[in-house]
């Protein structure tokens, strides 16, 4: 009975002031109208791209995911989307103003936003006044990541590309000297090939060279004799270096074609999930939520303030 007493004085209550809750909804509801509207806030186009990870390799225990995630909030693609788009005019800051970075900063963050969807994906969505500036700025955002991840891999292969390259230009010197050394062998000793030559030694020492032993000269044949004995061990280490270091030269070679490969490499460093399109209807503000939340809070305020008088009423009544 008690309760149901209770809910007779609310209601009465409430009756009593029906017309005084009508206005503050009406006001509420006419100032959520106005503060919704293109004249108190600015309109904003939403243009988003959902992306997965390609072509690179995460460091430490990261994934690609995250690796993507941290480079796309890096400044290098912050800065080069507000210089492609001079945000500073775009969004009306002047480069006198005091707080001219973290304002612009600021108005960035706000309006870009970066997060991964359950399936590991990224997701880049961007907000503006323009529809086809919301669209090409996240456009921008992936070639400027793609850009970055280029540089990252041209600087890491390209240390490797001057590794091997050093490497070449080291056993070419080798290979040179060798082959000098071989032409000093040639020119001024007359060793060539000492397999040829010595069995032409031999052959000579024993007569056996075609037409006989009178054709043979005994005294050249003895300077070489001389020469092989004295220089031959040196041709022959100077053959098997040279022989061993264009080995060595034909595999660093293969190792130094495979960096410049890499580092030549055109590739893209994302998979396009949803691709940015141009909105042709605004994201924010939401009117009928700003205006239904405006009305709910004026409601629950005017009701407070309603219970606050009914009670000072029964408390001067009691007195």
């Amino acid at each position: 009975m008690e309760s149901s007493f209770n809910n007779l004085n609310i209601i009465n209550t409430l009756l009593r002031w029906r017309v005084h809750l009508a206005v503050v909804l009406l006001i509420a509801l006419v100032g959520g109208v106005i503060f919704s509207s293109s004249w108190v806030i600015t309109p904003k186009f939403k243009s988003w791209v959902v992306v997965y990870p390609a072509n690179i390799s995460p460091y430490s225990k990261e994934s690609e995911t995250e690796q993507m995630f941290q480079i796309l909030q890096a400044s290098y693609v912050r800065d080069k989307v507000i210089e492609q788009f001079k945000l500073d005019e775009h969004y009306k800051i002047s480069r006198n103003y005091e707080y001219y970075t973290t304002a612009l900063l600021n108005e960035y963050r706000e309006n870009v936003k970066i997060s991964k969807t359950p399936g590991e994906a990224i997701r880049i969505e961007v907000f503006d006044k323009d529809p086809r500036i919301a669209k090409e700025m996240a456009e921008a955002i992936l070639e400027a990541y793609n850009r970055k991840i280029k540089l990252l891999h041209e600087q890491k292969f390209g240390e490797v590309v001057a590794l091997w390259k050093r490497a070449i230009k080291r056993k070419q010197i080798v290979i040179d000297s060798l082959e000098k050394n071989l032409h000093n062998l040639a020119t001024e000793h007359g060793l060539i090939d000492y397999q040829s030559q010595s069995t032409e030694v031999v052959k000579g020492l024993l007569g056996t060279v075609e037409g006989g032993s009178t054709r043979v000269n005994r005294g050249e044949v003895e300077k070489l004799k001389l020469k092989i004995e004295e220089k031959g061990g040196a041709l022959l280490l100077t053959l098997e270096n040279l022989e061993q270091e264009a080995i060595n030269l034909r595999e660093i070679t293969k190792e130094y074609d495979i960096a410049y490969s890499n580092y030549d490499r055109q590739f893209t460093y994302t998979n396009i999930i949803e691709s940015p399109f141009q909105a042709d209807k605004k994201s924010y503000p939401v009117r009928w939520l700003i205006v239904a939340l405006t009305m709910f809070t004026s409601l629950l305020v005017a009701l407070l303030v309603i219970g606050i008088l009914e009670n000072l009423k029964i408390r001067k009544a009691h007195k």
